[in-house]
């Protein structure tokens, strides 16, 4: 679950920066800084974090008030498993700016990478609570899977539920929400909000995996059938379509 959370989180995190970056050269002419930043952005997507973490150095050096450019040198950290140098660039970057509401997200996850659950979640339920975050329902979901992994169910299920009540086009608390229920002993209450996530989402193949696997443990053999050879068909190599081929070796004959 941990590889999950941070790959997510990071994830997340590299869009906003992006968009962040966008805005940016929009409203003035790119500056140096700018330029280092994005091609820092640009190896860190293609899993090149060693010329990641120079540009993002550069990008610093050239500018150090870059809260940007700080941020994607705690993400770069995070990738190279370098946990507390990552802590550190993130609070520096909320430092520089206290209204980049999402980094918040960023730290929560490193903290909680690093051991410090109660921080990491405290760090969540800031960015939740911020009223200027445009995004709540991450954090949310980030603190769904934080008591998801401490088998806190009760919890994960009422954060889940709050971030697709927020956002009812983000997959990933459904799946939470799915997991946490089946983890719970009451795999039939994993049905119906995997089925509302599906009517929102139909082409994300983890959440028509996750209701072919739903329906499979409910006993509804010919609709998990139908959902999970769809989810092999759009995913033949992908770790969905993978796990939806081996529950179909296990349908009884």
């Amino acid at each position: 679950m941990r590889h999950c959370l941070v790959v997510r989180a990071l994830a997340a995190g590299l869009v906003l920066a992006a968009v962040a970056s966008v805005a940016a050269a929009q409203s003035s002419a790119t500056s140096e800084s700018e330029v280092s930043f994005n091609a820092g952005l640009t190896h860190l997507r293609e899993n090149r974090p060693a010329l990641a973490l120079e540009q993002f150095k550069k990008a610093i050096k050239e500018d150090p008030k870059n809260a940007y450019a700080y941020k994607g040198l705690g993400l770069t950290y995070a990738r190279l498993g370098k946990l507390p140098d990552a802590i550190a660039s993130f609070r520096k970057a909320l430092e520089l700016n206290p209204y980049y509401v999402d980094v918040r997200n960023d730290l929560g996850t490193a903290l909680i990478l690093s051991g410090k659950r109660a921080e990491g979640k405290a760090e969540f339920l800031a960015a939740f609570n911020d009223a200027t975050n445009p995004t709540p329902e991450i954090a949310a979901r980030n603190l769904g899977q934080a008591f998801l992994e401490e088998k806190n169910y009760p919890e994960a299920l009422n954060w889940f539920r709050t971030s697709f009540g927020r956002n009812k086009a983000y997959a990933d608390p459904y799946l939470g929400y799915a997991e946490a229920v089946t983890a719970s002993g009451r795999p039939d209450e994993a049905v119906a909000p995997l089925e509302a996530g599906a009517k929102e989402l139909p082409g994300d193949v983890g959440l028509i995996a996750a209701l072919g696997e739903a329906y499979y443990r409910t006993g509804r053999f010919t609709e998990a059938r139908t959902r999970l050879e769809d989810a092999v068909r759009r995913d033949p190599g992908g770790p969905s379509g993978r796990h939806a081929a081996e529950l179909l070796k296990t349908f009884p004959k």
